[in-house]
């Protein structure tokens, strides 16, 4: 068990049934009254984000959330399926567990598969960058360099990304995929 004296972001916790993740967190200690805690908690079963105050000292369970590095293999409808690269174990994820993270998803990708108690999968992890291919870009005129000006890209994924001009269709770079903003060229 753990008290609201033990919050970190990122911290997972059993509460009202739930699996939720911390997000963000405050001690609010009142002149008046009992302290509390306020937090923005994900909800690692269904997305969802809920804000939720705690009393101050308030205990719960803290959810056993185990991270196994898998590798994306193929689609399969509206599953995708993936692979221990070390037992060689297969898992399928559906579609609706990963919505945002299958914008950034390719073939031999490593990712981060995370279990509840070692049985239930509750989605995946991304990496902070990936190295995506540019397949359709209006080509560059000469002299856009020197502004800052973008254009749209579409990536092997279907990812929609602002480029710079000077970006052409065949090349690799790096995306975040936190906000899917350009960062980079891939120099590989």
């Amino acid at each position: 068990m753990i008290s609201t004296a033990d919050f970190k972001t990122g911290l997972t916790i059993l509460y009202d049934n739930n699996l939720f993740q911390i997000i963000d967190f405050q001690h609010v200690k009142p002149g008046k009254g009992a302290a509390f805690v306020t937090s923005r908690l994900r909800n690692l079963r269904t997305g969802a984000t809920i804000d939720y105050t705690f009393r101050a000292g308030e205990k719960m369970e803290q959810a056993n959330i185990e991270k196994i590095k898998m590798q994306y293999i193929y689609p399969m409808g509206d599953t995708y399926v993936f692979m221990n690269t070390e037992t060689f174990e297969q898992v399928e994820i559906p579609l609706t567990h990963m919505e945002y993270e299958s914008k950034f998803i390719y073939e031999s990708l490593a990712v981060d598969i995370m279990y509840y108690n070692g049985v239930e999968v509750l989605g995946i992890i991304l990496p902070d960058k990936v190295s995506l291919t540019v397949v359709e870009t209006v080509p560059g005129v000469k002299g856009d360099t020197k502004t800052n000006a973008m254009k749209d890209a579409i990536m092997q994924t279907g990812l929609l990304v602002k480029v710079p001009m000077f970006i052409s269709e065949g090349e690799q770079i790096i995306v975040s995929t936190q906000d899917g903003s350009y960062v980079s060229r891939d120099n590989k």
